[in-house]
């Protein structure tokens, strides 16, 4: 055993035994919790997690105080949402890097998702491939300063791993998708006005190798572009290829669009409240 598995959670009783049963090989899973008022901590303590708390201020802050604090039995830890779970082939791929003989001098790996929709992967609504660095040695990762979204930086070389975990975002319903997205689309609103007075648009990086880079290039090139959330919505279910996805597809390119819609109209708010016109 040669990894840690970090979970995050906030009221995840329904989400976080199914979590902890796709990481019952590792030895070391600690939940990260930001007070739950269910019946999280009782799940995690009867799985055998470690439990640790700290009130929620932003992602970047709370995941950088996780890094700092947390001793980590390991050298290498995963980082995972509650609503996320392990696969067998990510678990054994991921044994195998992180390996005294297989490491490799890398820092970090970055690693893609399928996403479910009661049940249902969906192959081309969601805009896959999307990678993310979830597996990183703890002392060689910062997460920048921004509110929601943080890009982390790593100090050292960056692999990409083969296999997937699997994402059921929909696993509480939609209310809670709603909810949970309200308060994204909050953060992203504040987060892209001070982007569009300070930041320059990264030309190159929409054309950069690096995915990573090139998808943050193209949202931040979304936010200057007008009617933004039928944009999204024609590219992912159209351009893309949604429609593939039935059902599914066109309630997930909807929702997506809907949440743009949210952070357009709350930057409009902003804007009218720093100017003192009424909302």
């Amino acid at each position: 055993m040669s990894v840690s598995v970090l979970i995050l959670t906030l009221n995840e009783e329904a989400n976080l035994p199914g979590c902890l049963e796709s990481v019952a090989w590792c030895d070391d899973v600690v939940v990260f919790d930001s007070f739950s008022t269910d019946r999280t901590e009782q799940i995690a303590r009867e799985a055998g997690a470690r439990f640790v708390q700290r009130e929620f201020d932003n992602y970047s802050a709370h995941r950088n105080w996780a890094l700092r604090n947390i001793d980590f039995r390991f050298d290498w830890v995963f980082s995972l949402d509650a609503d996320e779970r392990f696969t067998p082939e990510l678990r054994d791929e991921i044994l195998s890097v992180t390996s005294a003989d297989g490491a490799d001098g890398f820092a970090a790996y970055r690693v893609r998702y399928k996403n479910f929709l009661n049940a249902r992967r969906l192959r081309r609504a969601t805009l896959y491939p999307t990678w993310l660095l979830r597996l990183f040695r703890p002392g060689r990762v910062r997460y920048e300063d921004r509110s929601v979204n943080a890009h982390p930086h790593v100090d050292g070389r960056v692999g990409a791993l083969q296999a997937h975990f699997e994402h059921h975002s929909f696993n509480r319903g939609l209310e809670h998708w709603f909810h949970k997205h309200n308060l994204y689309s909050s953060m992203e609103a504040r987060v892209c006005l001070r982007e569009l007075a300070h930041g320059r648009l990264d030309w190159r990086g929409l054309f950069s190798r690096d995915p990573v880079r090139r998808r943050r290039a193209l949202k931040d090139l979304s936010f200057r572009l007008p009617g933004r959330p039928w944009l999204k919505f024609f590219y992912m279910y159209l351009f893309r290829g949604g429609f593939l996805d039935g059902t599914p597809g066109l309630t997930y390119c909807t929702l997506q669009a809907i949440y743009e819609y949210m952070i357009c109209l709350k930057i409009k708010e902003l804007k009218r409240r720093a100017n003192g016109l009424p909302r």
